[in-house]
């Protein structure tokens, strides 16, 4: 296993800047997920440290090795890294195990050695018993499966994956989710998943680092991100957020400070950069929407233009008076076109 590192990494393809000066560490054995909207350089970071492309400026390394630099650039087969494809790549005149052992005999592992290496690696991602199959006769997150255990087998020091789950449906994108999860913490190894889809990198990750436009504009654990975004953009790509505009009261003393939203104070939680703000000034808020408590006669007013049922619970949308969405959840029904009152709590204040 190992620690990867990107110094000042940046990638251009013609005029087109696709990385802007990205700086990352990824410990060792650690799972990071790669997450933002098509476009945002996700991909072309995985294919970098992969080898398939070279930065423009910038280094990385695996451990204290140059992977790629100015003067080095090391090819792909000499990297040691596992790569899952969301397409599998399997040989469909091949076997379950003849895919799987594949890069073992490409390295000439001796045959009684590579028999043990098949097993485990069939174990581990529970396919023993599809060993003499072909890769039309299983579905979907079987076949990634299979993908997973032929990378496992080359022992590798970091894997990457390039958005594996997206070709499934939504119960085996659950059932995968496990699976990775469950290679990971067996396998010990340094894993980047790249995705769109946050519920996966939250579901998986260690951390997740959220990029937009080629930048890194937040890295931090899933429960940070969610609770915690550092700009409002990170704060409207991850979960369901409501943007509401306040003002910071001027500071008296303490760290914690109320927020005034059209008139109404609300306690609300700030980073220490925003709580040492000496005076007054504006601040948007993460709202969630399991924070909001809905009320006939107190707090901000607002129109219901929206009631969705979830199952468990119901979806209410408001719109107030300046235009502001606000998205609730509710544990009944709500009437189009009326008028509501809202409160929350534990919203979270960024500086504008």
């Amino acid at each position: 296993m190992a620690k990867l590192t990107y110094d000042n990494v940046s990638k251009s393809f013609g005029n087109i800047e696709v990385l802007k000066s990205v700086s990352l560490d990824i410990e060792d054995g650690e799972m990071i997920a790669l997450l933002g909207p098509s476009g945002c350089g996700k991909t072309t970071m995985l294919r970098l440290t992969a080898g398939f492309e070279r930065p423009n400026f910038g280094a990385i390394y695996k451990g204290s090795s140059v992977l790629s630099d100015a003067r080095c650039h090391l090819a792909p087969e000499k990297r040691n890294m596992g790569i899952v494809f969301q397409s599998y790549a399997l040989w469909p005149n091949m076997t379950v195990a003849e895919n799987v052992a594949y890069p073992l005999k490409i390295r000439k592992i001796p045959e009684e050695q590579m028999e043990a290496i098949l097993f485990d690696a069939l174990d581990m991602v529970s396919l023993l018993d599809f060993a003499d199959k072909e890769p039309a006769t299983l579905s979907g997150g079987q076949r990634q499966r299979v993908a997973l255990a032929r990378c496992l087998v080359m022992q590798p020091d970091a894997v990457l994956l390039d958005e594996p789950l997206s070709n499934l449906d939504a119960h085996l994108r659950e059932v995968m989710q496990n699976s990775f999860v469950e290679f990971h913490e067996r396998s010990g190894a340094t894993m980047v998943y790249v995705t769109h889809d946050q519920s996966e990198a939250m579901a998986m990750a260690d951390r997740i680092a959220v990029m937009f436009d080629g930048e890194l504009a937040q890295v931090d654990k899933p429960q940070n991100l969610y609770s915690q975004p550092k700009t409002e953009r990170v704060a409207r790509f991850i979960g369901q957020s409501s943007i509401l505009t306040g003002y910071l009261e001027k500071r008296q003393d303490g760290c914690w400070r109320d927020v005034v939203v059209h008139g109404q104070e609300f306690r609300t939680r700030q980073d220490q950069f925003v709580a040492s703000q000496m005076e007054a000034c504006p601040v948007s808020l993460c709202v969630r929407p399991e924070h909001i408590r809905l009320d006939q006669e107190n707090g901000l007013p607002a129109r219901v233009v929206g009631s969705t049922y979830l199952g468990e619970r119901y979806r209410i949308c408001l719109e107030m008076s300046d235009g502001a969405e606000v998205v609730a959840y509710s544990g009944q029904s709500a009437r189009l076109g009326s008028n509501i009152r809202f409160t929350f709590d534990d919203a979270w204040a960024i500086l504008n």
